[in-house]
């Protein structure tokens, strides 16, 4: 379910607010700047990657593996899903 709302967020809020827009990214960016923090990247994941390792990565580069490490474990989760109420309603 949690994908499925990170899916609904960046791609149809996305149409109105951007590609990859996320409310719970916009509230932490909006609490930041009222504490003084002005220097974010558009990306959560950057911003945390960056702040985690002290590395400066490519902005680009980080948003294309957030994609494909959501598409896989979207791609994993429906899977698994599927194969779980197939199980429950053979028996």
């Amino acid at each position: 379910m949690l994908l499925l709302l990170t899916a609904f967020s960046w791609f149809i809020l996305g149409i109105w607010y951007g590609f990859g827009y996320c409310l719970c990214t916009d509230w932490h960016y909006r609490v930041r700047m009222e504490l003084g923090y002005f220097d974010m990247p558009d990306s959560y994941v950057k911003f945390l990657v960056d702040s985690i390792t002290g590395l400066n990565l490519n902005a680009k580069l980080t948003d294309i593996f957030t994609l494909l490490f959501f598409l896989l474990a979207l791609i994993f989760s429906i899977t698994v899903n599927i194969k779980d109420w197939r199980k429950k309603h053979r028996s």
